[in-house]
Formats: structure tokens, sequence, C-alpha cells
């Protein structure tokens, strides 16, 4: 993910196509009208550092990149075809076609797991509701009684306050 984008790196792609990075981006700089900015964007310095420090690339002087390199939405992918016309190029762009739409209805049934979810959850809510009530008045109940208890009783059979007054 790259500013709230899904996208593929340009050395990721070029090795799908089979081809040389700098080769990538030699035929996307001839195309440049085909790939407007939400089709194609290059890291800043900032992300290409913190990037690179997951990825564990070298740094420019010792033969590392020394260009940020460029990220590729899901329609540049796409597009990417048209720019690399060779039959390896089309085969890896049907093949990452698939798997986007793949991605796309998995996500979409986590949506429909996550919907479900809540449902049930509210469920239990209502249903939890309704016993801490019951609990409740059950509670109250035994306070009563237990209150009850505590006050003076008469006692059953004769008691000394009987016979005194006899």
């Amino acid at each position: 993910m790259l500013r709230g984008h899904r996208v593929l790196l340009d050395s990721d792609i070029a090795a799908l196509y089979g081809v040389t990075t700098k080769s990538l981006l030699q035929a996307v700089k001839r195309n440049l009208e085909r790939f407007p900015p939400d089709f194609m964007i290059q890291l800043t310095s900032k992300e290409w550092a913190a990037l690179r420090s997951q990825i564990v690339t070298s740094k420019a002087p010792r033969g590392g990149r020394r260009y940020s390199p460029y990220a590729f939405t899901e329609q540049g992918v796409a597009m990417l075809s048209s720019v690399l016309a060779s039959r390896r190029a089309i085969a890896v762009n049907i093949q990452i076609m698939r798997t986007s739409i793949q991605l796309r209805e998995m996500l979409g049934s986590n949506k429909d797991l996550a919907r479900r979810f809540a449902q049930l959850e509210a469920r239990l809510d209502k249903r939890l509701g309704e016993h801490d009530a019951a609990i409740a008045a059950i509670l109250a109940a035994i306070r009563q009684l237990m209150t009850q208890s505590n006050q003076k009783r008469r006692g059953i059979g004769f008691t000394a306050d009987l016979r005194e007054g006899s």
C-alpha cells in the first residue's frame, strides 16, 4: 500500500515481465502520456528510505539504485502490457488481473463476514442485556429476603415475653 493505493514496485514488475528495471522504465518514459499520476507514483525519498530499510538494498554509492523507484497501481500495471508488447508481458498481465480480481472477491467476502459478525454481536448484546435485567431482579429479590430475615420475628411456641405477661 502506498498513499492509499495497492501498488507493485517497478523492480518487481520488471522481474515478472522478464526485463530489467531500466528497460521497463525506458519504455514507460517513452509513453508517459499513458501513465497519469493515478497509474504510476514515484516514491519520495522518505518513502524510499523506509522501503529500503525493509528490503535491505544497498545505498546508491555502493551500487544500489540511484533514483527512487516507481510504483504502479492496478491500472498502471494493465497499461504496461501495451507498452511492453511481448507475449510474456501479455501473459503476466492477464495473471496479474486475475489475481487482482481474486483479491477483490476475498475482500468482499471478508466485508460480508464482518457484517455478519457485527449482527451476531448485536444479538448477543441484546440477549446479555435481557439476562442482566433478569439477574438484577433476582439479586433484588435476594436482598429483600435478606433484609426481612434481619428484622425481629416472633418466635414459634412459648417465649419469655409471653410468660412474663401471664
